[in-house]
C-alpha cells in the first residue's frame, strides 16, 4: 500500500514537472541554457521528494477526484442542516480514502511504468516524470469538458489539437479542475431539491397552524435526517459519486 500511495505521490509530481518542462530553461547571462541533473543521484532524489512534499496537497485537490467529491459531501451538510456534523476532518478523511479508492489503478500504472524501471536504473529522472505523468493525463482527460478544455487552449494562445491527448498538462490541468468543481455543484444542487421541498412543506404547515413561535427548520430536520436514514444515504450517494468515476 506504501508504494502505491508513493506511486500516486509521484504521479502528481509528475504533472506538475511535465507542465513545467514545456517552459523554455532558463538562460544564465552568457546565454547558455542551464544544463538538467539527468540521472538520479542522490541530490536530485532529494530535490524530488522535497517537491512532492510541498506540492502534495495543491496536486492532491487539482488533479485527482478530491475536489468533486468533497464539494459534494459539503453541499450534503448544508442541505441536511446539520451545521458542523460530519465534521470537516471526517469529510476531508472520508474524501481522502475515496480518492485513494479512485486513483489506485492511476497508481498501480505510475509505479510500473516510471517508479520500477527509475528504481532499477534504466530510465533517467526526467523520463521517469514523463512517463508517469501519462497515466494521470489519461485519467483527466476523461473527466475533461471539450468547453472547458477550449477555454484554456485559446487562454494559452495555442491551435486546437489534432486529438485531446495532444493537449499540453498546462491546459489539462486548469480544465481539469475547472470540470471538476462544476460538476461537483451541479450533483450538489440535485441533493437539495428533495431537502427543499421538505423545508417548503414544512414552513407551509407551521405558518398555516399559526406555529410561528417554532422555527420551521427545528421540525423539518428530523425529517430530513429520518429520510436520509432510511434510504441509506451514505451508501446511494457514495456509490452513485464512484460510478460517476467509471
Amino acid at each position: 500500500m506504501n508504494g502505491r500511495i508513493g506511486a500516486i505521490a509521484f504521479a502528481l509530481f509528475a504533472c506538475m514537472s511535465s507542465a513545467w518542462a514545456q517552459s523554455p530553461a532558463p538562460l544564465p547571462d552568457d546565454g547558455v541554457p542551464l544544463a538538467i541533473p539527468q540521472h538520479g543521484t542522490v541530490p536530485w532524489g532529494i530535490v524530488v521528494l522535497l517537491t512532492v512534499l510541498t506540492l502534495l496537497p495543491a496536486l492532491l485537490v487539482c488533479m485527482t477526484p478530491f475536489a468533486r467529491l468533497l464539494i459534494v459531501f459539503h453541499f450534503l451538510r448544508q442541505a441536511l442542516g446539520t451545521q458542523n456534523t460530519p465534521s470537516n476532518q471526517t469529510l476531508i478523511g472520508l474524501s481522502l480514502i475515496l480518492t485513494y479508492f479512485l486513483m489506485q489503478p492511476v497508481g498501480v500504472a505510475i509505479h510500473n511504468r516510471a517508479v520500477k524501471p527509475y528504481q532499477r536504473g534504466e530510465v533517467t529522472a526526467i523520463q521517469a516524470v514523463e512517463r508517469g505523468a501519462e497515466p494521470v493525463r489519461a485519467f483527466m482527460l476523461k473527466y475533461v469538458r471539450e468547453k472547458d478544455a477550449a477555454l484554456f487552449v485559446e487562454l494559452a494562445k495555442q491551435p486546437p489539437p489534432r486529438r485531446p491527448e495532444d493537449l499540453p498538462m498546462r491546459v489539462v490541468a486548469p480544465a481539469y479542475i475547472l470540470s471538476e468543481i462544476k460538476v461537483g455543484f451541479q450533483i450538489g444542487a440535485v441533493l437539495f431539491l428533495p431537502f427543499l421541498v421538505i423545508d417548503m412543506v414544512v414552513a407551509s404547515i407551521t405558518t398555516s397552524v399559526g406555529m410561528l413561535q417554532l422555527p420551521p427548520v427545528v421540525i423539518s430536520a428530523p425529517l430530513k435526517l429520518l429520510l436520509f436514514v432510511m434510504v441509506d444515504g451514505w451508501t446511494v450517494l457514495v456509490g452513485a459519486l464512484m460510478k460517476s468515476f467509471a
